[in-house]
C-alpha cells in the first residue's frame, strides 16, 4: 500500500450528527445548511447530498455555486446569499429555480427593469449593524412596496439580516440587532431568517422560521471560548499526514528556515510531510500541537512548504511512517487555528487541491 504525504477524511455520520444539533438547538425552525466556499473545503455536491435527508435548503454565496448544486442534482430550495449583479443573471435564478438576496435599491431595479416570463422568490435583506450587505431600515418600506408589485417578484417575499457579534454570548450588539430587524419588519407578512450557526447555539430568541447553520455543521466552535465537544459537535474533516524522517538534534542546534529556534536541550524530531503547501498554516506558532500515534507533540521551528518538524519528547515508540494527525478527530481544529492567529473556516477552505481527501 502505497500511503499519501497528506490525507483528509471526511466523517458522514459527523456532518449529519451536526445537522440534527441544530436542529436540537432550535426544533421549531427550519433548516438551511450553508455549504458556500465549496462546503468550507469539504466539497460543496457530496455534502449537499449527505445533508439532503437533513435540512429544509441549502445556502450559497455565489449563483456559480448554486449551479454547482443544481448539476449534482439538487432538487432543494437554494438561496444565493450574494444575489444578482447584472440582468442577464435572473433568467438563470428563474430557470433553475433559485432563491435570491436583494439588498440593495440596485437589484429592484434591475428586478422591475427585468421582464421574465416567471416570478422569482426574494429574500430582503436588512442591514442592522453589520454594514455589509442590506437595504437600510429607512429604505425597507419603500423598497418592500416596489418588490410587492413587481412582475418578476414572486408574492412571498421573506426577510432577513445576518449578525455581526453572535459569537459572543456577552455582546450586546446581537440583541440590538434583532430589535432593528423585529421593529423594522413590524406588521409584515414573510417568513424570517437571522440566526447563523452562532445563533442558533447562543441566542434562542433569533430561532424565526429559518436559520442559516454554517460552520457548525462541519464540526468547530461558533462561540468564542467555548469548545466544539462542549457543544455537542463533531468534527467532519481530519487532516492527516506521516512522519516522514526522525532524527536527534543538539541542545543549541536551530531548527528550519530563519533558524528562529533552537532546541533548548538535546531532543528527538520528528519530520513530518505536510506545510503550507498542503493547507497547514504557516504562522503556526512552536509549541502548536500534532498527534503522533494519538500522543501530543508540539510544532517546533518554521512550517514549510512540504513539511514540519515536531518534537517527540514525552512520546514513545515513533516510527517513519506513523500517521500524524494534523486537526480534527482528537485534535480540535479551534486549537490549530488559535495557534496560528486564524480561525477555523480559513484552516478548512485553506486545505490544497494535492491533499487527497475521501468520505468515510
Amino acid at each position: 500500500m502505497i500511503f499519501a504525504a497528506a490525507t483528509v477524511e471526511l466523517s458522514r455520520a459527523a456532518l449529519q450528527h451536526n445537522a440534527k444539533k441544530a436542529r436540537e438547538y432550535a426544533p421549531k425552525s427550519k433548516l438551511i445548511a450553508v455549504i458556500k466556499a465549496n462546503a468550507y473545503g469539504h466539497g460543496a455536491g457530496q455534502v449537499a447530498k449527505i445533508l439532503a435527508p437533513e435540512v429544509d435548503a441549502f445556502a450559497v454565496a455565489r449563483l456559480d455555486e448554486a449551479l454547482v448544486l443544481r448539476e449534482s442534482g439538487i432538487k432543494q430550495r437554494i438561496l444565493v446569499l450574494q444575489g444578482f449583479l447584472q440582468a442577464e443573471e435572473l433568467p438563470i435564478f428563474q430557470q433553475e429555480q433559485l432563491d435570491a438576496v436583494v439588498h440593495s435599491e440596485y437589484q429592484v431595479e434591475l428586478l422591475e427593469k427585468s421582464q421574465l416570463s416567471g416570478r422569482l422568490s426574494v429574500w430582503l435583506k436588512i442591514e442592522t449593524g453589520m454594514n455589509r450587505l442590506g437595504v437600510q431600515p429607512s429604505q425597507f418600506k419603500s423598497l418592500l412596496m416596489r418588490l410587492r408589485t413587481c412582475v418578476s417578484v414572486a408574492d412571498d417575499i421573506q426577510f432577513m439580516t445576518h449578525f455581526a457579534n453572535a459569537d459572543d454570548r456577552k455582546d450586546p450588539k446581537t440583541k440590538q440587532q434583532e430589535a432593528c430587524f423585529l421593529t423594522t419588519i413590524k406588521g409584515e407578512a414573510g417568513d424570517r431568517s437571522v440566526a447563523n450557526s452562532a445563533a442558533i447555539i447562543a441566542w434562542p430568541s433569533a430561532h424565526l422560521e429559518w436559520n442559516r447553520a454554517g460552520l457548525m455543521l462541519y464540526g468547530a466552535s461558533p462561540i468564542i471560548g467555548e469548545k466544539a465537544s462542549s457543544l455537542g459537535l463533531m468534527p467532519v474533516m481530519t487532516f492527516y499526514a506521516r512522519v516522514i524522517a526522525i532524527k536527534q538534534v543538539k541542545k543549541g542546534e536551530a531548527v528550519g528556515y530563519g533558524s528562529s529556534w533552537q532546541a533548548p536541550k538535546d531532543m528527538l524530531l520528528a519530520v513530518i510531510s505536510a506545510g503550507y503547501g498542503d493547507g497547514y498554516p504557516r504562522h503556526a506558532k512552536a509549541g502548536a500541537y500534532v498527534l503522533v500515534n494519538n500522543q501530543l507533540a508540539s510544532l517546533v521551528g518554521r512550517v514549510s512548504m512540504d513539511m514540519l518538524t515536531v518534537d517527540l519528547t514525552g512520546c514513545s515508540q515513533v516510527n517513519v511512517g506513523d500517521k500524524v494527525t494534523l486537526w480534527g478527530e482528537g485534535l480540535p481544529i479551534d486549537e490549530i487555528a488559535n495557534s496560528a492567529n486564524t480561525i477555523s473556516y480559513t484552516l478548512m477552505c485553506g486545505v490544497t487541491t494535492r491533499v487527497k481527501a475521501s468520505w468515510v
